[in-house]
């Protein structure tokens, strides 16, 4: 196998869409995700003409579209919410096929231990529904990790059972959590499509501070070991939420990247 693929999420730069794409060619990145949530991606606003239109301006900085951000921010896991939800989120499947990318990440929500609850069944329902429609259309819907332990959302993917539902899988989430980042992705395995790279220290009260990539609890050379182990060889994604000096920290973490082989 050859160097990791990197890739950076746009909004970490805090420098808006265009300028966002410029900057993370210019620090030597493969590829790029996008908030479609955000105003300038949303479906409704992204005519044929820009959609075309923006392949192309990505293109020609050399990177490559990772996946496009599809959180509402409501989760799947209440009915009511889920009637404009769902039908939103399969709206940013159908931009993801006009923007050459086929993968698709969110949260599915908290998830309860109870399998037999309504809002598991609802959560399932509704991830089975976007699921099928994205396989449909070659995308995954990818969902992320971080609100449970790896084996419930392993669980859930199971009942989801549709080739379109896989993992996005993020490791300082897992910490965030208190959750184990590394044995998860023996849990989670050929299920895992896309990843972000982020980094977090959690501390003893339970709360957490996100930190550059390799100032906090992740262990990046045993998790990118346990990568590719189970054959993964899809995209690093940096993500930097919160942040005082958000380019020179995607810099530093392009760079902390490609050290490892």
């Amino acid at each position: 196998m050859g160097a990791w693929k990197i890739g950076v999420m746009i909004e970490s730069l805090q420098l808006g869409l265009r300028r966002g794409v410029e900057k993370a060619a210019e620090l030597g990145a493969d590829g790029i995700q996008i908030h479609a949530t955000s105003d300038e991606m949303k479906p409704d606003r992204m005519t044929t003409e820009k959609r075309l239109e923006f392949v192309d301006f990505v293109r020609d900085q050399g990177l490559t579209i990772t996946a496009l951000g599809g959180d509402c921010g409501k989760g799947l896991l209440d009915a009511e919410t889920n009637t404009w939800v769902v039908p939103e989120t399969k709206a940013f499947v159908d931009l993801a096929v006009d923007l050459g990318t086929r993968v698709v990440t969110a949260h599915v929500g908290t998830l309860p231990r109870d399998e037999y609850s309504e809002a598991w069944r609802v959560g399932v329902q509704a991830a089975r529904e976007i699921a099928d429609y994205a396989a449909n259309r070659g995308v995954i819907f990818a969902g992320e990790t971080g609100y449970e332990a790896a084996e419930v959302l392993g669980r859930f993917l199971e009942k989801v059972g549709s080739p379109g539902f896989q993992i996005n899988y993020d490791p300082a989430n897992l910490v965030i959590k208190g959750f184990d980042h590394l044995s998860g992705v023996d849990v989670l395995g050929e299920h895992i499509v896309h990843t972000h790279a982020k980094d977090a220290v959690r501390h003893d009260d339970g709360s957490f501070t996100e930190v550059p990539l390799g100032k906090g609890t992740v262990d990046f050379p045993k998790y990118l070991e346990k990568l590719r182990a189970v054959g993964f060889q899809g995209f690093l994604v940096i993500e930097r939420e919160v942040s005082d000096t958000p380019v020179e920290d995607v810099a530093w973490a392009v760079d902390f990247l490609r050290q490892f082989p």
